[in-house]
């Protein structure tokens, strides 16, 4: 079957099986590799991305049900000329990462936290990411970067 759908602004199209997840059409199919696969089982949240605006695990979706959607992935969030995007910024800023394998998800999933959850505290923060996992950093950095973010992403940054 077909899918068609918009992926980091730009129109894409692909045969795929009926039951091709999401994560493989991006990695695979349209070679984005940033978007990670950790678990096979939805835990981790290495591979999730925006769908339609809203944070999602890949492995999670068929490619099927992407038909007509728009995602963003990792590779979509900073600007054109290579000036990251706030959130991305404040988690290198904030040394939000180590070994970086769940920060693609991580910083997706904080993206939609911020746009949906505007005026989460810490704990609050803590509890919008338990489907992420990180098993380097210990989570104190990825708070204060997510909270770094939040500021620099409201005032337009």
């Amino acid at each position: 079957m077909q899918v068609e759908l918009k992926v980091n602004g730009r129109a894409a199209r692909a045969d795929v099986a009926p039951n091709t997840l999401l994560v493989q059409l991006l990695r695979e199919q349209l070679t984005l590799t940033g978007t990670h696969v950790g678990c096979d089982t939805s835990q981790c949240g290495a591979c999730t991305v925006l769908l339609d605006g809203r944070a999602v695990k890949s492995c999670t979706v068929l490619a099927a049900q992407a038909q007509g959607a728009e995602v963003t992935t990792i590779e979509g969030l900073a600007q054109a000329d290579g000036t990251l995007h706030p959130m991305q910024a404040a988690f290198k800023e904030c040394h939000g990462l180590q070994c970086g394998f769940c920060t693609p998800g991580m910083v997706m999933s904080a993206v939609d936290l911020c746009q949906h959850h505007p005026k989460a505290g810490e704990s609050e923060i803590r509890e919008l990411l338990e489907g992420n996992l990180c098993r380097c950093t210990g989570y104190q950095n990825i708070v204060k970067a997510v909270v770094q973010g939040r500021e620099a992403m409201a005032a337009g940054g």
